[in-house]
């Protein structure tokens, strides 16, 4: 009996810990945006190869950093309207830096363009936005590299939240974007 109360007062207490390890990364509690590294280590050109489901951040045309990523649901094709799961395909630049978002950190791709917005007026929809490269959702940190198994974003590009502060120390508003299928 005592073995049984002893069980389940671990089970409570770990069950506890993990609640208040997912309400602190939900609410964001401690979360620091890094800083931008030196100019020279900065990428100037963002690549996301849809097919290979990789970003590569490129310097002066050599190779900063690759990293493997989760797509849109519905990821073969580009982006037409809201609500359809793909991510775009096209040149578009990093909007703006986002330090506290619902994704750890995000980087807002242009998405979408005169183009996208013409050829969705013309098709009588909306082209949907806000298409962001980030991470892992607030609150499911816990899941890491787990992500990749499945395309979960609603279009965006996913990384671990590891590597999209490394992303985040590396690409600057105005730095080109280019979703190739």
């Amino acid at each position: 009996m005592e073995r049984w109360r002893i069980g389940l007062t671990v089970v409570a207490l770990v069950a506890i810990g993990g609640v208040g390890i997912v309400a602190a990364d939900r609410a964001q509690i401690g979360r620091v945006a890094p800083d931008l590294v030196a100019e020279t280590e900065r990428a100037d050109r963002v690549l996301v190869e849809k097919s290979a489901r990789r970003l590569t951040l490129f310097r002066e045309g050599r190779v900063l950093a690759t990293y493997p990523v989760s797509l849109g649901f519905s990821p073969i094709g580009h982006k037409q309207r809201e609500g359809d799961g793909r991510t775009p395909e096209g040149l578009y630049s990093i909007a703006y830096r986002n330090p506290l978002s619902v994704a750890h950190l995000s980087l807002k791709v242009s998405y979408p363009n005169e183009a996208d917005t013409k050829a969705a007026r013309d098709g009588g929809y909306e082209p949907g936005g806000d298409i962001m490269i980030h991470g892992i959702m607030n609150g499911l940190s816990w899941l890491g590299r787990l992500h990749r198994l499945k395309d979960w974003t609603s279009g965006c590009v996913g990384v671990a939240n590891d590597e999209m502060a490394a992303i985040y120390a590396r690409v600057d508003v105005g730095t080109p974007v280019e979703l190739r299928p």
